[in-house]
C-alpha cells in the first residue's frame, strides 16, 4: 500500500498563537534531512512508500480551506494511497475526517493530544483547533474516540464525552497499558497533535502542557496496534517556539513510523 504525504498549512482556525502553517514544509524537510536516515524503527525506507506529494495553497478564508482539505484527500484515496496529512492547527483534523467517512464510514480514532478538542465553539468559532473532534462526532465521522495524554480537560468539555463515549486518558506511568487497543480496530485513523507529548520532548508548541507523554510512549503505543492506520496526521507544531529543530525531528520520527504503519497492506 502506497501513501500520499498531504500537507496543509493552515493556521487561522488557532487560539492565542500563529505558526502551525509554517510546519508542513518544515516536517517535509527534516523527513528527508541527512541528519538522519530514511528508514523506520522497523526498517520501512518511507522513500519507497510515498506515491505522491500534496501540499496545496490555503484559501484566505475558512470555508474554503475546509473544503480544499476534503477534495486533496479525497483525490489521494481515489488514488488508491492512504493520506498521511501534516497541519496546520488541529482544525484540518474535522475536514480530513468527512473525507475518510466518505470512504470507508465511521473509522475508530486514537487521538494524542494534551487537549481533547471537544468544545462546542471556542472564542465563536464553531471550527476552532479546539473544537474538531465535537464536529467530527456529530458528523458520525467517528465511531470509538480514544484521546491519550490529556492534561486540560474543561468541565464541559467532560460532559459532551461522556454523551458521546469517549475514552479520556492522561498521560500518568501506566497510560499506554490503559489504553482500550480492542476499541481500536479497522477501520483505524490516528492523529496527533504535537503538544501530547511533554514539552521536555516537544517544546516546539504553541500550547506547552507540562506531565505528558515522551516520545518512546507513542511509539510504544504505535507497536501495540493491531490493525494498520488507514490515514493519520501530524498537526500543532509551532516552528516559531521550536528549539534547534527539536520538536520537527520529533515529528519526523513519528511521520516515519506512521508511514511504515501505513503502508501494510491488509
Amino acid at each position: 500500500m502506497t501513501v500520499a504525504l498531504l500537507g496543509f498549512g493552515w493556521d487561522k482556525s488557532s487560539s492565542y498563537a500563529r505558526g502551525p502553517a509554517l510546519a508542513p514544509t518544515i516536517i517535509r524537510s527534516v523527513l528527508f534531512s541527512d541528519a538522519s536516515s530514511t528508514y523506520s524503527l522497523s526498517g520501512v525506507n518511507v522513500r519507497e512508500v510515498i506515491s505522491s506529494f500534496n501540499f496545496p495553497s490555503m484559501p484566505e478564508h475558512v470555508d474554503d480551506c475546509r473544503k480544499v482539505i476534503r477534495e486533496v484527500v479525497n483525490e489521494a484515496i481515489d488514488s488508491g494511497a492512504r493520506p498521511l496529512s501534516l497541519g496546520g492547527d488541529h482544525s484540518i483534523s474535522y475536514p480530513i475526517l468527512c473525507a475518510i467517512k466518505q470512504a470507508y464510514g465511521p473509522v475508530n480514532v486514537l487521538h494524542i493530544d494534551a487537549h481533547p478538542d471537544l468544545y462546542d465553539e471556542f472564542e465563536g468559532d464553531r471550527y476552532s483547533h479546539a473544537c474538531p473532534f465535537a464536529r467530527a462526532l456529530e458528523a458520525n465521522c467517528i465511531q470509538n474516540l480514544v484521546q491519550v495524554g490529556l492534561r486540560s480537560v474543561s468541565p464541559a468539555q467532560r460532559a459532551f464525552a461522556r454523551k458521546h463515549d469517549v475514552v479520556m486518558l492522561g498521560a500518568d506511568a501506566n497510560a499506554v497499558e490503559q489504553i482500550p487497543y480492542a476499541k481500536l480496530v479497522a477501520p483505524l485513523y490516528i492523529t496527533i497533535d504535537l503538544d501530547g507529548l511533554d514539552p521536555a520532548f516537544a517544546p516546539g508548541v504553541s500550547h506547552p502542557e507540562p506531565g505528558g507523554l515522551s516520545t518512546r510512549d507513542v511509539l510504544s503505543i504505535f507497536k501495540k496496534l493491531e490493525a494498520p492506520p488507514i490515514g493519520a496526521d501530524v498537526v500543532e507544531l509551532n516552528p516559531e517556539k521550536d528549539v534547534n529543530l527539536a520538536t520537527a525531528m520529533v515529528a519526523g520520527r513519528l511521520v516515519k513510523e506512521l508511514l511504515a504503519m501505513l503502508s501494510i497492506n491488509r
